[in-house]
Parts: C-alpha cells; structure tokens; sequence
C-alpha cells in the first residue's frame, strides 16, 4: 500500500482481476522430411535441420529448394498451401552426404568435328565452378603463324574470378593448356584430347568461346534410420526437434516411403512403425498437437486392415490416418509422366487448418473435398470403409460430382471419448488457450478474490465458445461449469502453493451416421 503524507489527490491504478483469453492458433502445420538441399540462413545450423518458420510456397523454394526426386516433403508442403494451410515449420533430415566425384564438364570444339577437345574437373568434390574460355586478340601487326589462335582461359566461384591462365595454347611448348594449368592451379585440373589425325596448321580456334560450369556430382544417398527422423530435442533435430516450436499443432512426415523402400521395391514396415510410432508418442508428450499418419503405399483394403490391426496396433487419440493415397499433378514429370502418387497427410493437414478457418477447430475436417487430388491410389467402397472406419482409418473416396473427399473423423484411439478428431483438437485448443492465458495468476495470493477471477475469465472465453457452436448446450450452463472454491482449494492445498481449478467442457460432435426413418403413412377414412 502507498503511504500519504502530504494532503492532496491521488490517483492509483488497480489491476483488474479478470483477464480475457484469446483461443491458441490451431492450424500451425510441422513437416518432417528431405528437401532438394539445405537452408543457408542460419551460420550455426550448415545442415539445416532445425525447424524454421515458413508461410508461403514461395519462401519455402527460397530456404529448401523445389520440388526434387525422391522428396515427398515438398510435394506435400505444396498440397499443405494449396489447400488452406498458411504457416508451417519445416523439419530437414538429411539423407544425402556431399559428393566424392569431383565436378567435370568436357569444353566443345570451335569446330564440331573435332568433339571435345579439353576436360577440365575440380580439385575439389562437387565444386561449384565456371570457367571462361576467351580468344586472345594478337592484333593485326602479329605475324603468321601455323598454330592456332591462343586463349585465355578463367576460373570463377560464382560470380568470382578466382584464376587467370592467359595466351594458352594446345600446342606444346612453354604456355600448353595441360602443363601450365595444372602446375599453377589451385582449383581446376584439365587433360587435353585432341584427334591424333587433327591437322592443327589448319585451324584457327581449336576451342569454342564462351562460358562452362563445372557439373557437380550428384550427392551420396545416405540411409535414414527411425533414429535420424526421432531426431534429438536439445540438438533440435527431427521429430523431436519441434519441442521448441510451442504452437505446432500438426505433424506430418510425407518422406517415410523414400526412407523405408527397399532396392526389391518392397517397403520396410519396420521402419514405417518405428517412425511413426516415435511421431505419436512426441504429440501424445506434447498435449497440443496430432500426427496426421500415411499408411504404406500400395496396399488394398484388406491389406490395410490388417496391416492396422496386427502390425502397427496404434492406440492414441492425438494421430489420425487417412487412406488411401492420392494422384497429383506431377510438377517434375517426364517422358509423358504427368501424375504421381503421394501420402495424403500433407494435403489433409491444408483441409484440416482451411475448416479451422472458415467454421472452427470444433468442425469435423471431413466431407469437403482435396484441392489438387486428380484421384485416389485405389477406390473404396462403402462396404470397404465400413471394416477400415471402426478401426480408425479415414477414407478418401471419389463421390463423382460431388469430387474426391475426405470421409472420416476418427483419430486412433480405443476410447470412445476420443473417437473423433475435431473433439481432441477442441480440448487441445482449450487447454493451450487456458495454459498461456492464465499465467498472471502465478503467485498470486491465493485467496477467494483470485478464485472469482480465475473463474471469470474462463467462463467469459467458453461462453464465446458456446456462442459460436463450439460446445453442445441450449445454455451456457449445459455446455460447460468452471469450479474454483473451497472444495477444490481446501487448506491443506493451499499450504502446498496449489490453485485447482475444475473446467468441464460439452464438445460437439460430428453426424457422422444421418438416419431418416421413413413410413409409409395409410390412408384412413375421416
């Protein structure tokens, strides 16, 4: 209390002791997997494989590249924009190492008769290099002569001129290409082939003026252990490198197919369970988020059921699988091969952050159709779905005009309570609203003034709640109560430094079987 001892007037402010919450961000997306190469932003990270921030397609080919063979990860990011997503972590697993080869490029002839008279490779593998081949001008006053015009020839890093080599000949003597470039370079090595039957007298230029880079070898490809995608929380790496990223809501990890094929082109369902088991175990930790889930490629309804029930034996209500995989438009085709087949989750979690946007977290992401999707791996049938539903496999089925949507809203979970994906994501939502808009009261006197505050901020955000149809109830009184009394703060929970506050919440639930019973209503006589 402030101590008066002058008279006159005082103003002082007193802290309000309710507090308004704002609902959590629930459509944040987290993608796991390869990229066409590594983010340069970040000096202390060479690698790239701490999660950074993107919020458009267009700073995702910026940071990781564009589309690449044997990378899901940017197909599916693109799937994840097109279809409503508009921010996203990206998680790097690196499954390339650098080139052994040094990089090469074989210098064309002036004249195309004589083929490719010089190779030039780099000292260093999969140096990035250009080199500049420019005639030397002798002028009009030099005298004749038998051999050919000499040439320069410049090294360049990037933009950079790094070496000069001037007047050089593919003659011998004391400026030959051969013998001068490799005492004196530091960067490039060259290896003259010239025709045996070449009449050298008879050619002015032997090499073709202009600008080579060096081709880089291709990167080794590395295996990828379930290890490598777990990845490490304190070194921010992998699936687990995503703890520090708070507000990810969704994880998705599209690159599990190019990881666990085999050379037979058979799938490791070993290591399809490894991985996804340590990616639901991380949301179920986690308490905000769930794992959008591929089953393998190429497998039949029957084959996913079982796969379902005897191999993986999912049980958790913070993942959701969805089958089977679906056709999109192939940006990187050749040879006439315009579509190709991909894990859906990536354009699941965009429908998924789209219906959070347009209805609310509380809506079902199901029975709206897939941006992009030319058509699935495999239709379904309603008799199909009805073995892979009560298991917990969402369909996406082609419905004719009505396009190709998604035909299911269940996570994994045995528990009825957490039988539908919009339900957990409500309760998630709830809780991480509650969690970061309620710290103030932390050592607070914990007294009944602080109960009644506590109390009516909450009832305040789940009567907005109720108000917009999040939770089921003609009233507010049925479809939540906040209790923070003498009951659940008796003394001896006091002493111990505790504040208990009981909150009940009334989800909405999704239709999801519509029964109209119809008669046939008799005629009698009136």
């Amino acid at each position: 209390m402030p101590t008066y001892a002058a008279p006159g007037v005082y103003v002082e402010e007193i802290p309000s002791s309710q507090k308004s919450l704002s609902a959590a961000a629930t459509a944040i997306a987290a993608f796991v997997g390869f990229t066409e190469r590594a983010p340069t932003d970040d000096p202390t990270d060479p690698e790239g494989v701490k999660p950074r921030l993107v919020t458009s397609w267009t700073q995702f080919e910026q940071l990781y590249g564009g589309f690449a063979p044997g990378c899901m990860l940017p197909l599916s990011m693109y799937g994840y924009f097109q279809n409503g997503g508009a921010i996203a972590y990206v998680v790097r697993i690196p499954n390339t190492a650098p080139a052994i080869e040094p990089s090469r490029a074989s210098l064309p002839a002036a004249d195309r008769a004589l083929g490719s008279p010089l190779s030039i490779s780099s000292l260093e593998p999969g140096a990035n290099l250009t080199v500049t081949v420019e005639p030397v001008d002798v002028g009009e006053d030099a005298p004749e002569t038998d051999e050919p015009t000499p040439f320069n020839l410049i090294v360049l890093d990037g933009n950079e001129p790094v070496e000069t080599f001037t007047g050089l000949t593919v003659t011998p003597g004391d400026r030959n290409v051969e013998t001068v470039v490799n005492a004196e370079s530091t960067r490039i090595k060259v290896k003259l082939d010239l025709q045996k039957d070449v009449d050298l007298t008879a050619v002015m230029d032997v090499l073709k003026p202009g600008t080579y880079p060096l081709v880089p070898a291709a990167p080794v490809a590395m295996p990828v252990s379930g290890r490598k995608f777990a990845g490490s929380e304190s070194a921010r790496t992998g699936i687990n490198g995503l703890t520090i990223a708070d507000e990810v809501t969704m994880v998705i990890v599209p690159d599990l197919v190019t990881a666990a094929q085999k050379e037979d082109g058979t799938v490791d369902l070993a290591l399809w369970k490894q991985v996804q088991t340590a990616l639901i175990s991380h949301c179920e930790l986690q308490g905000n988020r769930m794992a959008i889930l591929d089953p393998p490629p190429g497998m039949s309804p029957q084959q996913v059921k079982e796969w379902r029930s005897d191999v993986a034996m999912y049980d958790s209500a913070f993942a959701a699988m969805y089958y089977p995989w679906i056709k999109v438009e192939n940006p990187a085709g050749s040879n006439g091969n315009r579509e190709v087949l991909v894990p859906p989750s990536g354009h699941i979690a965009g429908v998924w952050a789209r219906t959070d946007e347009t209805r609310g977290v509380w809506k079902a992401p199901a029975n709206d159709t897939i941006r992009g999707c030319l058509d699935v791996e495999r239709p379904i049938t309603k008799n199909e779905q009805s073995l892979l539903n009560p298991i917990g496999i969402n369909c996406i089925r082609p419905f004719g005009t009505r396009g190709i949507r998604i035909w299911g809203a269940r996570t994994l979970s045995s528990d009825s309570d957490w039988r539908y994906v919009n339900v957990r994501r409500l309760f998630n939502m709830v809780e991480s609203t509650i969690l970061d808009g309620t710290q103030w009261t932390v050592f607070e006197p914990n007294d009944v003034s602080l109960w009644e505050g506590v109390k009516r901020t909450i009832n305040a955000f789940l009567t907005g709640l109720w108000k917009t149809g999040a939770l089921f109830g003609t009233s507010a009184s049925q479809a939540f109560y906040v209790k923070c009394d003498e009951e659940t703060n008796p003394p001896e929970s006091i002493d111990e430094g505790k504040l208990v506050v009981e909150v009940g919440i009334a989800p909405v639930k999704p239709a999801e079987f519509v029964i109209f019973r119809i008669s046939q209503q008799k005629q009698v006589a009136a």
